[in-house]
């Protein structure tokens, strides 16, 4: 019923466009590292109106299977500020377009009534007891993209095997029902209740949990500048800021308000770093602020930038802002745990690809470190068991940017993190410290770990399949490599297929992951090096670092041997030139 996707689809039979209606109507929707994410536009692997309704009938028919008291609990969904004209398709009116397939179901529907940050929706999903939850967002992607994220009753993001469960309940129905696509439900449905006051205020509430430092915060003349990357997250810094006690920090004033073209920066990614951070340093300058905080434009992962003393600008990495908030929380812990509290209890985690700074801090401290596969949905899942046992965890990341501080969202959350590094660097300030010098004494304590993540674009698939089964069969069948030019191989863990030659029945501990390629080199120098594809975009990811113990301290010779050995990755497994990867402008 979309005009717009239609004449898409008409347009293209038109024009004799056999090839392009083939791959936009002969594959689905499948559930990446971050659920569904696709460009909106007319198709079925595509984001639009239709497969909305479709996903959300395979979820409702899948929830009905699952939960007796489903239409007591009710179903969440939040939206950010994403839109297309050229298709009629917002994240606003797809989410009214899931809210409404639940309620002509007669499901409670907890319908946010503005956007709000991604993890208000696993927040709402555990507070209100819901069976579940929906949030229309393509979080950093490129501003043609959408997606469809789906949380559980845990509050942690759908993982196997209820990803497998959905799509094949989407596949059994397909057809739109009856009031399915009648979005002004959300309107006139009695069963569509407004979450938004209560979820903020309990959120802000909780959030204060982690606030350990209020009188410094009240002091403080550091001064903040945040970005909210054209998203959602402006209104929620603020408050979150206030919560803690801080004066606000000065918004940028072209980048505040929602806009769903992006239309100041060439990619809404936090993530590129100074390139798309130009207008918030400048603004920093002017005001004298010596911190920038950046949320994405659904507010779920931080960028942050600290003015040195020459006057220039270090942007940290994921990997380094995690060792500053793994030692952050830990310290924290330290100084306001109970006297009979046991470190033994508690446990920080990360993803397989980040750095392994945690396990350098846990190993010295005596607390326990654990790793999970890439994808926040895995480190939400097992948050959640640690703490049906018992355990308290104070902090998991992914080199990404994706930073959980505490646990009251069992997902990444950018609001949270953005006011705890203004914490940490308000504590660090009145220490006269800065957070780049706090994060080189970590470094000289737990040892350097310094690594190096980017990536490469490539949009033919069987190209990327060629890559890995070539590392897979290297100088022989089914046989890895075992050098990367001058470099000695230690082990090979391949995630893809289960195997790991480090373990004694060759089998990998982390759970196979057959649907996306992920092969993980040891190295006798002490380099751990990643390549994997990734879950949301067409692009081929390499991860590497060096691990050195604290009293091999020459940062300089470490950086030299990390890059030699990327050079060596690079031109002997991805091989560019050959395959025609295009480099990370």
């Amino acid at each position: 019923q979309n005009q717009k996707t239609k004449e898409q689809i008409e347009n293209l039979l038109q024009n004799g466009k056999h090839k392009e209606l083939r791959d936009r109507l002969c594959c689905r929707l499948t559930f990446g590292t971050a659920g569904l994410r696709s460009a909106m536009g007319a198709g079925f692997c595509y984001i639009n109106d239709l497969t909305v309704i479709q996903s959300t009938q395979g979820i409702y028919k899948y929830l009905e299977r699952s939960f007796s008291d489903f239409k007591q609990r009710g179903f969440v969904v939040g939206y950010d500020t994403r839109g297309q004209v050229t298709s009629n398709c917002s994240s606003k009116k797809l989410a009214k377009l899931t809210a409404a397939v639940l309620l002509a179901k007669d499901v409670p529907v907890y319908f946010f009534s503005t956007y709000v940050p991604t993890p208000f929706v696993p927040y709402a999903v555990q507070q209100l007891k819901a069976v579940a939850g929906v949030m229309i967002t393509a979080s950093h992607n490129r501003k043609e993209d959408n997606g469809y994220k789906v949380y559980w009753e845990n509050g942690a993001q759908i993982t196997s095997p209820h990803d497998k469960e959905i799509i094949k309940c989407i596949e059994e129905c397909v057809e739109p029902w009856n009031g399915s696509w009648n979005d002004n439900l959300v309107d006139t449905s009695p069963l569509r209740q407004d979450p938004l006051k209560k979820i903020c205020d309990c959120y802000m509430e909780d959030l204060k949990k982690i606030c350990y430092h209020r009188e410094i915060n009240m002091q403080t003349n550091l001064k903040f500048v945040h970005t909210s990357f054209h998203g959602v997250g402006h209104d929620y810094v603020q408050l979150a800021f206030k919560a803690f006690g801080f004066q606000p920090p000065i918004p940028v004033p072209e980048q505040k308000d929602p806009d769903p073209d992006f239309s100041t920066v060439k990619c809404p990614n936090p993530e590129e770093g100074e390139s798309v951070l130009e207008l918030s340093l400048r603004l920093a300058e002017k005001e004298s602020a010596k911190v920038v905080v950046a949320t994405d434009p659904d507010a779920d992962r931080l960028a942050v930038a600290e003015q040195q003393e020459n006057g220039c600008w270090k942007v940290f990495t994921g990997n380094e802002l995690a060792a500053l908030f793994g030692w952050w929380m830990f310290s924290c812990w330290k100084e306001n745990c109970s006297k009979d509290a046991d470190v033994k209890n508690v446990y920080m985690l990360a993803t397989t690809v980040s750095s392994k700074i945690l396990r350098a801090i846990a190993l010295k401290e005596g607390f326990h470190f654990e790793e999970t596969l890439p994808g926040f949905k895995w480190i939400g899942s097992r948050v959640k068991d640690l703490l049906d046992n018992g355990k308290e965890v104070l902090f998991a990341f992914e080199e990404s940017i994706g930073f959980m501080c505490g646990t009251s969202v069992l997902d990444k959350d950018g609001v949270s993190a953005a006011v705890v590094i203004a914490e940490m660097a308000a504590y660090l300030e009145s220490k006269n410290l800065s957070l780049a010098q706090k994060l080189i004494e970590i470094y000289e304590t737990y040892g350097y770990h310094i690594s190096k993540t980017s990536y490469f674009l490539c949009y033919d698939p069987p190209t990327i399949k060629r890559i890995f089964e070539k590392l897979r069969n290297f100088d022989a069948p089914q046989s890895y490599p075992k050098f990367c030019g001058i470099y000695n191989i230690l082990h090979v863990r391949d995630v893809t297929t289960g195997y790991d030659s480090s373990q004694p029945n060759k089998k990998s501990v982390l759970p196979v992951s057959k649907s996306s390629q992920m092969i993980t080199f040891t190295f006798q120098n002490g380099c751990v090096a990643t390549l994997r594809t990734s879950g949301t975009e067409p692009k081929i990811k390499y991860y590497a670092e060096m691990c050195a113990l604290p009293e091999q301290s020459d940062r300089a010779v470490l950086e030299e041997e990390l890059q030699k050995l990327i050079g060596a990755l690079i031109e002997n497994f991805l091989e560019p030139d050959k395959n025609g990867l295009i480099w990370r402008s």
